[in-house]
């Protein structure tokens, strides 16, 4: 193991060990406080641009279990722990977190003080960091400051449409267009077990060839970035949004449904990312916990309610985490019910929308 060096845009120093891949990396520091659910932030497509830390202290210990993978592809661009387990016990584990990361190409640092990491980034907002082998001179530092996250759902989404038939056990009474803006493929899997076929489509897919396919419902993914940069998504969707066909908006897709009806996102200091977001749902009362990756929110004062109905709000500081459209047959919501590993408070959501296309098939 090597010595490594985190450097914060704003000077700060950490000085930790390396566990994964070889290199130097710049990114915008993150951090997501899940306990579990590792394999799945490793491998989500949001963390596209970013190093994610991790607030629990260890991290691996049920090894890597590729049946749990969110994609084929690693998400950040570098991976911080406190503690990553050398000795993972599980019956379904192929190998160590560290061997998974040099595989992969990831940069991986340990032993560095996470909490007063957290603490850095909650106080202060999202900052750029780089992890180097090297101390930094000032001309680092500018550079470091200077980094942006570019191109993001164009890098992550897929390049060409393919086909996926319902759960054998079921017969498949819909067809769903799923548009790629960094899938998480649990969201694919919640629609196959409730017999819908599944096209997946590249995030560009032209409105018109998504109406050639016949599909009786539309599901946006989640996916990395800042949304607003995605004009001509939000195009495509405006025009999608006057053909009638049931919409299910998610994570990214929730933004990005809610910038093509004029309403407005902002960057969060330190964003939603972890397994233990609480959600209200206005029209119930109730309070769900949920799963979220997300730096960007849908601004409240910004939503007119002619178009739409705030249907649930983070718990912890208000922001919205749900809409309900009054007009077409379209809802989305922040956080996500498909987690893995959970919590599933929220997996009816898909029942729902299953329910707007006319069926009534939930999953067992």
């Amino acid at each position: 193991m090597s010595r490594l060096y985190l450097i914060m845009e704003n000077g700060m120093i950490f000085e930790g060990e390396s566990f994964g891949a070889e290199g130097e990396v710049t990114g915008e520091m993150v951090f997501t406080t899940g306990m579990t659910g590792y394999l799945e932030t490793l491998t989500d497509k949001s963390y596209y641009g970013q190093i994610v830390l991790q607030t629990f202290p260890l991290i691996g210990n049920y090894g890597i279990i590729p049946e749990d993978f969110e994609s084929l592809n690693v998400g950040p661009l570098a991976y911080i722990v406190k503690t990553p387990c050398q000795d993972p016990s599980n019956f379904r584990s192929e190998g160590t977190l560290g061997t998974f990361l040099r595989e992969k190409g990831i940069v991986g640092l340990y032993g560095i003080d996470t909490r007063a990491l957290t603490k850095i980034i909650r106080e202060h907002g999202v900052m750029n960091g780089r992890i180097a082998s090297t101390l930094p001179d000032k001309s680092v530092l500018d550079e470091i400051k200077s980094y942006r996250i570019k191109n993001a759902v164009k890098s992550v989404s897929c390049s060409k449409a393919s086909f996926h038939k319902a759960d054998e056990f079921r017969k498949a009474r819909h067809t769903v267009a799923l548009l790629d803006f960094g899938l998480k493929e649990n969201i694919k899997r919640e629609l196959l077990r409730r017999g819908c076929d599944v096209w997946v489509l590249p995030y560009d897919t032209n409105p018109a060839v998504m109406s050639a396919l016949n599909v009786d419902g539309i599901v946006l993914s989640n996916g990395p970035g800042d949304p607003a940069e995605n004009t001509d998504i939000i195009e495509n969707l405006r025009a999608l949004l006057k053909k009638g066909i049931p919409i299910f908006g998610i994570c990214l897709g929730h933004q990005l449904l809610a910038l093509a009806n004029g309403f407005k996102t902002c960057k969060l200091t330190y964003g939603h990312r972890g397994a233990n977001q609480p959600v209200k749902d206005l029209f119930s009362g109730r309070v769900f916990i949920s799963s979220q990756n997300h730096g960007y929110a849908v601004t409240n004062e910004s939503i007119d309610p002619h178009i739409a109905g705030l249907w649930f709000v983070n718990v912890n500081d208000g922001t919205c985490e749900g809409l309900w459209y009054k007009h077409v047959p379209a809802f989305s919501i922040q956080f996500h019910p498909e987690a893995c590993g959970g919590p599933r408070d929220t997996a009816f959501l898909f029942d729902m929308f299953i329910d707007s296309m006319g069926g009534k098939m939930h999953a067992a």
